[in-house]
């Protein structure tokens, strides 16, 4: 499933984190009053009205003079603006129409992408006489709204969700494989190693993300197509611009994958980044795997790789599902191993389990071990069946379904899981009203 990408703009300090916490309803990003603390860019997937799509937020950053700012504000916006299925511009309705405004509201046009533009900080009805200023920049039915206090947020995601196409179920004959993770682990290497293999067919096709390149190859009767990565455009020469494309970049490769494989360094701690990354790749229902690259440079006995694999799930107990291979890209070591690993993971993600077996099985399970009662009601699931598509999804009926907590959710999926394995599948379920 391809989920379309809505990216928020505007220059620094105009309420885009608090604006995408609030889309969010939750506190993702950090916000502070001081201009350019968000340094780097967040992603997420947001729902509205049955909706969904990757919402990111592309942060102001720290810089030192107002030459310097320009270029750097124009550079993001163009990059958030050509990745993007709709553009969420942000302008602050206390401050009135600033120059970079101006400037990011010229490069919207030019690229003829949907946009919304949305003036912030309008607090209450008679603020809302700011928003005609803002016509000037030439992007008509401004929205005006309060991010802090969720002042007409609905109005404004329904303006968006309006104009956004609707998620896509992308068919190709390849398996689409993103090879992901933080700069300088290894990812070209990998590639490149994958791609050096005498028993894969490789040849190059252009990619739908500007200035990246897929390769198509086939490995053991299967096509599969590699998304990399790894590669910054020339003007990228700032650290945290380096970050901003490649985080950006990281996430159209997954949106475009059928599989992510999630690079790690095993000379390094896991870090909060590369949890992220699976995150996203995990609720736009992709496959998920970790590939520890420069295992050959780690001292090991038997119990080394079962280890890792222990402390990984530990440190990130949403994604045990996730299985792990342990390569090295320079060697060569293991590295045809994830391709296989993908295989498996693309045909779990199409499983489909008779609705028959799932009551036999699963349903029996919730009946020796029901729900807990909630406000003094007795839950129960009476009924289960697979829907149609990817990722995997099930349906459970029950006589009050708001009830069910998500511990006992969990506790549902690895049911799930035990009996049919989906191993690198993400796992959706959905309660509904028994009839």
């Amino acid at each position: 499933m391809t989920l379309p990408i809505v990216s928020i703009i505007g220059r620094p300090n105009v309420g885009k984190s608090t604006l995408f916490n609030r889309i969010l309803k939750r506190r993702q990003a950090v916000v502070s009053p001081t201009s350019g603390v968000t340094r780097d860019r967040h992603d997420a997937v947001a729902n509205w009205a049955g909706q969904s799509f990757i919402l990111i937020d592309t942060g102001g950053l720290v810089l030192q003079s107002e030459e310097e700012m320009q270029r750097h504000v124009t550079a993001q916006s163009r990059l958030a603006i050509e990745q993007s299925d709709l553009v969420l511009f942000l302008v602050d309705g206390q401050t009135g129409v600033h120059p970079e405004d101006a400037t990011i509201a010229t490069i919207i046009r030019k690229r003829q992408k949907p946009v919304v533009l949305a003036v912030n900080k309008i607090d209450e009805h008679g603020d809302e006489l700011n928003l005609y200023e803002f016509t000037r920049l030439g992007i008509p039915d401004p929205v005006g709204v309060a991010a802090l206090g969720g002042r007409m947020i609905g109005d404004l995601l329904d303006r968006v969700v309006a104009r956004i196409p609707p998620a896509a179920s992308v068919t190709s004959a390849s398996l689409q494989l993103a090879i992901v993770g933080r700069p300088n682990v290894g990812k070209s290497s990998l590639v490149n190693t994958l791609l050096g293999e005498p028993r894969m067919i490789v040849s190059s096709v252009p990619g739908t993300t500007r200035d990246a390149i897929d390769t198509s190859l086939k490995f053991e009767g299967r096509d599969y197509t590699l998304i990399d990565t790894a590669g910054l455009r020339k003007a990228a020469r700032v650290k945290d611009q380096i970050e901003f494309y490649t985080a950006l970049r990281t996430v159209g490769a997954i949106n475009r994958a059928d599989i992510v494989c999630v690079l790690l360094d095993a000379s390094q701690d896991l870090s909060v980044q590369d949890f992220k990354i699976a995150e996203t790749a995990a609720e736009s229902g992709k496959g998920l795997m970790f590939a520890v690259n420069k295992w050959d440079l780690i001292e090991k006995d038997t119990g080394t790789s079962g280890a890792y694999v222990k402390d990984l799930h530990e440190s990130a107990r949403s994604f045990s599902w996730a299985p792990a291979a342990f390569i090295s890209a320079l060697t060569g070591q293991r590295a045809s191993k994830i391709l296989g690993m993908a295989a498996d993971i693309y045909d779990a993600r199409a499983k489909r389990i008779p609705t028959a077996k799932l009551i036999q099985t699963v349903l029996e399970d919730i009946k020796r071990k029901p729900p807990p009662a909630a406000k003094g009601k007795f839950v129960n699931i009476n009924f289960v069946t697979q829907a149609e598509g990817i990722p995997p999804t099930f349906i459970f009926f029950s006589n009050y379904p708001k009830l069910v907590g998500e511990t006992y959710q969990r506790f549902i999926i690895n049911r799930l899981r035990d009996h049919f394995g989906f191993e690198g599948v993400p796992i959706r379920i959905h309660l509904r009203q028994k009839e």
